[in-house]
């Protein structure tokens, strides 16, 4: 497509009358073929849709004999990749509807000047290619500056500006993988995520010790985000979307960008990022050290850190938050696990939405990365972060999930849409030693003696000191940085890759613990 020929058909029953429109696009370095009637512009796409295809089709709507609509018919059938601009007199509503629902690229209304022509082409034929240019000469120029502010002093603030800048290149050279730059990106990915493991094990006990110049925790989001908006008669559905990054987020915002205004925020996630701390402490409001001397029945269930032991009183957890703040108010909580009762919620979210306040927590997005690092197909789907981001769309566009959000845009509700964290693409293994019963998440342990590199992990010997459960006397934790994962000696090589490039949670990175609060009021 972007070779030295780039050729166009222009189909016209006056297109004698147009040669000056036809010289002026060769002159610009187009091959221009021609016919006038639509029989004769089939033959022609037939004739070199399997040796060299064009690149664009001009066609006249309008035309003796066999008019465009039905010449367009009969080529979108031939080769449907084929961008055709329909040109026409016809002003007709009706008629631009028809062209529109047979996919063309543009709609042009005589009389066309040649600048007119010339535009339209550069558009549809360079656009990419013009717009992939543009994409490498700004990250080129950025780069240098990304480089410098990861290498100084950055506040909480100034982390989410470098988040937000690097994950909105992400999705820029994903659209564009021919500028050649995914490398590099991931490179200067994997340096913030270095800076940034340092200066979290500088701050976070800070943070969770004191409310000043920090930002706001998982513990916080409820007070900071939804209790402002429960307010007498005007409903509020909180969703909670499990381990969804910044990137998976933004995805499905251009899905729901013509239902609702749209404001964001952000705030980090609390340590281990992961359900059983995150998450509950979005629900009860606490963190996890006063967690265990409320509920002392939640830590109460072994090591296992599963979302079955852990995350099973939710609903509970918001009913006693409420309480505290005494606000009378009964939550519906519903917890999706499954597409069948996710579309089973949607066919009924019109009656929930009514309530002053719904909680949803939706599953899936965990359920993918677990399922790509157990599956060989995923993997080979989805090798990277890119074609990661790639499945996440393709799942969404067709999920319950969107069909929830469309209803959701048919209320009165204002709709809080948020994640307990993150997850990491996990790359390198880290060794660990620990007793026999230090807990198996490969981004965060927690047992007695446990030992490992620490530039690659925080080491919590006090569980106090970062607000965590203490579990017991002898209990310390140990968190990985960047994209490490903990390994036993124990059979090290089998598990360093059986886990090696699978998306992780738990532990300290950008993709974990810098996350979206989006706030949806339907338009």
């Amino acid at each position: 497509m972007y070779g030295d020929k780039r050729r166009i058909l222009w189909v016209d029953d006056e297109i004698e009358l147009l040669k000056p429109h036809v010289i002026f696009l060769q002159d610009k370095g187009f091959q221009v073929d021609t016919a006038t009637n639509g029989q004769d512009a089939i033959e022609l796409v037939r004739q070199n849709f399997r040796d060299e295809s064009y690149d664009l089709i001009l066609l006249d709507e309008m035309m003796s004999g066999m008019g465009g609509l039905s010449t367009l018919e009969v080529i979108k059938g031939i080769a449907p990749e084929i961008p055709v601009v329909m040109i026409t007199k016809n002003e007709a509503e009706s008629l631009m509807e028809d062209a529109i629902g047979q996919k063309i690229s543009d709609y042009l209304t005589k009389p066309v000047n040649p600048s007119q022509i010339l535009l339209t082409a550069k558009k549809i034929i360079d656009g990419h290619r013009i717009e992939g240019e543009r994409v490498s000469r700004d990250y080129v120029a950025e780069f240098r500056e990304i480089s410098s502010r990861i290498d100084s002093d950055l506040d909480y603030k100034e982390w989410i500006d470098i988040h937000q800048t690097l994950t909105n290149w992400e999705l820029e050279i994903d659209a564009h993988p021919e500028t050649g730059l995914k490398e590099s990106l991931m490179d200067q990915r994997r340096a913030a995520n270095a800076a940034f493991g340092k200066y979290i094990d500088g701050t976070y006990k800070e943070w969770v010790r004191t409310k000043t110049d920090r930002p706001k925790l998982s513990h916080e989001i409820f007070e900071t985000y939804v209790m402002p908006k429960l307010q007498p008669g005007k409903p509020v559905v909180m969703m909670v979307i499990d381990c969804m990054r910044l990137d998976q987020w933004l995805i499905m915002e251009e899905f729901v960008r013509d239902l609702f205004v749209i404001s964001k925020d952000y705030y980090y996630s609390i340590l281990p990022t992961a359900t059983p701390y995150s998450r509950n402490a979005i629900f009860s409001g606490m963190l996890p050290l006063d967690m265990e001397k409320r509920f002392p029945e939640i830590w109460d269930k072994g090591n296992s850190d599963d979302d079955a032991s852990r995350n099973r009183n939710e609903k509970e957890l918001l009913a006693d938050l409420l309480q505290r703040k005494r606000m009378r108010i009964d939550p519906k909580y519903i917890k999706i696990i499954d597409p069948d009762f996710g579309k089973n919620v949607v066919s009924n979210i019109s009656s929930f939405a009514k309530l002053p306040l719904t909680a949803i927590v939706v599953n899936f997005v965990d359920i993918l990365a677990h399922s790509r690092s157990d599956s060989d197909i995923l993997k080979e789907i989805a090798p990277d972060e890119s074609a990661y981001r790639s499945l996440t769309r393709s799942w969404f566009q067709h999920s319950y999930l969107l069909d929830l959000f469309k209803a959701l845009a048919e209320t009165d509700a204002t709709i809080i849409v948020t994640t307990d964290h993150g997850s990491v693409r996990s790359m390198r293994g880290s060794k660990v030693l620990g007793d026999r019963e230090a807990s198996t998440n490969l981004r965060y342990k927690f047992g007695r003696n446990l030992k490992c590199d620490d530039r690659q992990a925080i080491f919590v010997k006090n569980p106090e000191d970062y607000m965590l459960p203490r579990r017991g006397v002898t209990i310390n934790y140990i968190i990985a940085k960047e994209d490490f994962y903990f390994v036993y000696p124990t059979d090290y090589h089998k598990y360093l890759e059986q886990y090696h490039d699978s998306f992780q949670h738990g532990g300290i990175s950008l993709e974990e613990m810098i996350l979206p609060v989006v706030i949806l009021d339907p338009r």
